[in-house]
Order: C-alpha cells, then structure tokens, then sequence
C-alpha cells in the first residue's frame, strides 16, 4: 500500500472513531426549534431520549454516528405538540358512549341513540356531544320522546360543553331529582311545573354520579385507543384538567407498565377528602406523569347559558347565569392552597365568572409571583378586569376553536358591546406575553391543527367569516405555534424539559407534510403528521 493511501486510511478511520455514537440523527430537515430566537436549523441528534446537539445536517453528521439515520427530506420538523387544556382520561373512557357530535335535529339524536340501545354495554343509555345551537330552532329538547321509547330504562345525553343534559323520567327517578328538587349550583328545568329532563351543571352531576363507572381494565385499553389517536395528530403531551385519584393511579399504572407513552400533566377534581392529602404530599412526578395541581369550575357555559354573567343574557331576560360554587369557596381553596407548590386552575366563562376568580387569586397571590395559576377558558372578560392578569401573573389558558365554534350565536347571548370582550386571544396575550393553547377536547375535535387554523385565521373550515370573526384578537403563526409547545410546557413547569427542540430537552418531535409557518391558510386543516417521536422513540408513522 502506498503511503498516501495508507495515511488516507488513516484518516478516515479516526474520523469514524471520533464521532459519538448517539441513538437517532434526523437530517434534510426544516427544524423549528422553537428557542428563544426562534432559529431554524437543519438536523439534530438524539441521545438517552434527549436532544444532544441542532445544527446544520453537515455538522451533525460529521460530529455523530448512529445506526438510525432518519433523512426528513426537507419536510417541516416541529417539537411534539402539546394540549394545555383536554380530558384526555375522560375522552378515552367516555368510549363506550353514543357519540352525538355533529348531530343537526334531536330526531337524528333519537335514531342514534334508538340504532346503538340495543348493543349498550350496559343498562345505561349513555350519549354524549349535542349542541342544540346546531338545530333548528336552538331550543333545548325535552324528555317526552325518550320517555315513550325507553319507559323501563335510563337515558342521560349530556351535552357538548358537558354543562347540561338531557334525562329521561326512569333516570330522574334512579336520582330522586323531581320537580321540586333544588341544587346550588345547578338547574332543573321546569316548564308549567313539570319536568322537561334538562338538567345544567351541578344539577346534571348530581344524577351523573349514579351510572356505574367502567372497570380499570376497561379503562386502560381505552387509555391506549386515545392516546393512538393523539399521537396521530402530533400530540406528545396533554394536560388532563379535573380528574380522580382512581385515574390518576391507573394513568400511573398504564406508564409504569410501558403501553401508555403519552405524556400527562394532571389536576385533580375539586374534592374535599383530596386537599389535606395531596397538600401533605405535593406534585407527584414520573418521567410521563406529572400531578401539578388542582382544577375548580366557577360557572358553566355560555352555549347552556349556565356561564355567570355581570349583566344578564341578552337572549334571555333577567337570566344572569350562575356560579357553581359561591366566592366564598373560591376564596377557600385559594387560601389553602396559597402556601403550597400546587397550581390553582379555575374554569371561568363569563365575566362576572371570570372576576370572581381573578379577585380570588389576587388576594392571595402578591405581584411578581410566579405560582402560574391559572384561568382556564377565559372566554368573557369585563375591560376592567385584564389587569388583574398583568398585575398578578395570572395565566389565561384559551381554546381558540371555542372562538370559531361559538361565534355563530355568541353575539344573541351577550350583545353587540359585550361580545368584543370575548375569546380576546391577542389581548390576554398582551397580559404576560405568553398564552398556553389547547382543545378542550372532546368539547371540541381533537386535532391542534384545528387548534392553529383557529387561533390565527380566525374562520371556520368554509372559510366563514371573510375577515375572521373578531380578527384584530388572531394570533400571530408564531405565537400560536408557541401556545402549543413551549408555552404549554411553561404552563405546566415543564418548558425546561421540553416544549423546544433544544439540547437536554425531551426528542418529543413530529414531522409534517405542511409548513404551518409558511403555508398558505387552506392548507393549514389538511396537514398530516408523517411521524410522532417521543423521547425519541417512534410512536406513529412508517419507520
């Protein structure tokens, strides 16, 4: 062998040897990182389930080896999306219902649920997603159809939002609500003294807490049926808001085993045997589970009009909404919950909703606190009342497809003047300068491309209305984007374990066939996720 040759071979193989090996290099990419500067790089490398290095695809793949090398093809790469606002556990066990969603008349709600009684699992009709704003008329249904069709047999069809539903008499009785029944916090409906089987928020608990809970195994396999679905549409993380000790032990459990990879950020319902326990014990955390805090409801929804109002509705006189628990509670729960490391995280709807809850935390929170309670929803704020955010760090985390589903007849519930204080996305962002973004789902669909398409366009998917429904509150792509990663870890305290594509976070990252931050606006419904990575491990798409 020549000498040139032999010191080429040289050469070569101490530039093999000098490379670290790591597990995954994606390369040939378009890779928002997501960092403070919002840089754009090429490739990056993955190691222990972690980022090791961004860079330029030359760089990273001189410096590293690997035995799988992913070539993206120039397709966008972003950081796994994340949920800041869902029911992830209660979308997977809410599986064994009739599904209601779309629905146009409550005679299509009666052929479904006439077409699935026969194979229920059980005795219980259970439905779930009616709107009635979606069917001629708007009006509320009531019992007399479910009665003479199921006599012998209960029938609970809750509602969209999950703040009302329809019972038919056999359930009323199974509960003993009746027609002179009385719940705080809740309604039942009476029309000329009888009963109509409408029945709004703690009202409709109230008969809910007697429909036998599926078993844990049960469960378990619907956690993996939802979380299938999740990872199909790119979501890594998800912030399941009010669930019970039971589901929290079987999330724990489904982890510890290796089946559920989804990354879960939960807060327990407001329960009063839970306080003294879990305020001795504080956030419990896993690799994938995170037990942060605490989730309270202050009033309803605006589509039940159980959302509590300052003024009354302008689509029903003197009707003011109500609070599901008084200020007093509020402020309870608020002071106990003050001298700990849990998050407080309130459901607020109307504006006076939304100002019971905001005057709740101030009087506990001082100035410059970084505790991150938090507003969930947000959706009527009384001007006077957004300093309240500023001064107190209090965070609004929004849905913005509530915006584009609500905007249809958002305006007869609360007025011309009133409505523009509604889903103000840019202006509570303007509070703090960040804005965690989510679903609600299964109040809404599930896909965050819904999510994005909302918070920036503004419009549904026809493309209604031409200007965008109260455009001057849209996101920026830019800000939308960060509301679905970065800015729903830091909701969570999580941004600096992941959220970016930054070295030492998690390789949470998807791939798409559609630039979000480039693409025209009506390809924005039709992206799909070629890949979901967590922890660097492929959990959907074609190897």
């Amino acid at each position: 062998m020549s000498r040139f040759l032999f010191c080429l071979l040289v050469v070569v193989l101490q530039s093999c040897a000098s490379k670290e090996k790591v597990s995954l290099i994606v390369h040939n990419a378009r890779v928002y990182t997501l960092d403070d500067s919002f840089s754009v790089q090429e490739a990056f490398a993955v190691k222990d389930g972690k980022i090791l290095a961004t860079g330029t695809s030359r760089d990273i793949l001189e410096r590293y080896g690997s035995d799988s090398i992913l070539d993206a093809k120039g397709q966008p790469v972003f950081p796994g999306l994340i949920d800041a606002h869902c029911h992830f556990t209660g979308y997977a066990t809410d599986m064994w219902k009739c599904e209601l969603f779309g629905t146009k008349s409550f005679e299509e709600i009666i052929e479904k649920i006439s077409a699935y009684a026969p194979n229920a699992p059980g005795e219980w009709i259970y439905g779930r997603g009616w709107d009635q704003n979606d069917w001629p008329g708007k009006q509320f249904p009531d019992k007399r159809r479910l009665d003479s069709l199921f006599p012998n047999r209960p029938v609970f069809l809750k509602r969209i939002d999950g703040h009302a539903a329809l019972a038919n008499q056999y359930a009323l009785n199974l509960a003993g609500i009746h027609a002179g029944t009385k719940i705080p916090g809740g309604e039942v409906e009476l029309k000329d003294g009888k009963l109509t089987g409408i029945l709004i928020d703690n009202a409709m608990d109230e008969l809910e807490k007697h429909i036998p809970l599926i078993s844990d195994s049960l469960a378990s396999r619907y956690f993996l049926k939802a979380q299938e679905e999740c990872f199909s549409l790119g979501l890594t993380s998800v912030h399941d808001c009010g669930i019970s000790e039971r589901i929290l032990h079987l999330v724990d459990k489904a982890q510890q085993s290796g089946l559920l990879k989804m990354k879960i950020f939960a807060l327990l319902s407001d329960s009063a045997s839970y306080y003294d326990r879990w305020l001795a014990k504080g956030p419990y955390k896993t690799e994938r589970l995170h037990m942060g805090g605490f989730k309270l409801y202050a009033d309803g929804a605006l589509g039940s009009r159980g959302a509590c109002l300052i003024d009354a509705y302008s689509d029903k006189k003197g009707w003011k909404g109500f609070l599901l628990r008084d200020s007093a509670y509020l402020n309870s729960v608020a002071a106990k919950l003050a001298g700990s490391n849990l998050q407080l995280c309130t459901h607020a709807i109307g504006d006076s909703g939304n100002r019971q809850v905001l005057r709740a935390y101030a009087k506990v929170l001082k100035p410059g606190n970084d505790r991150r309670w938090r507003i969930e929803h947000a959706q009527v704020v009384n001007p006077s009342d957004f300093h309240f955010f500023s001064d107190y760090n209090i965070i609004p985390s929004v849905q913005p497809t509530h915006a584009t589903s609500d905007m249809y007849w958002v305006e007869e519930r609360l007025g011309k003047e009133r409505v523009t204080h509604a889903y103000a996305y840019q202006q509570l962002w303007k509070t703090n300068g960040w804005i965690p973004l989510g679903t609600d789902f299964p109040v809404e669909y599930i896909s965050p491309f819904k999510t994005f398409y909302a918070a920036v366009q503004r419009r549904d998917a026809e493309g209604f209305p031409a200007g965008g429904f109260q455009a001057e509150n849209g996101l920026r792509r830019e800000q939308a984007i960060r509301g679905m990663t970065v800015w729903a870890a830091k909701a969570a305290f999580e941004e600096k374990q992941k959220g970016s594509l930054e070295k030492g976070k998690a390789a949470d990252f998807i791939i798409l066939n559609t630039d979000l931050m480039t693409c025209e606006p009506n390809r924005i419904l039709s992206t799909q996720v070629l890949a979901t990575y967590c922890n660097g491990e492929r959990v959907y798409g074609k190897p």
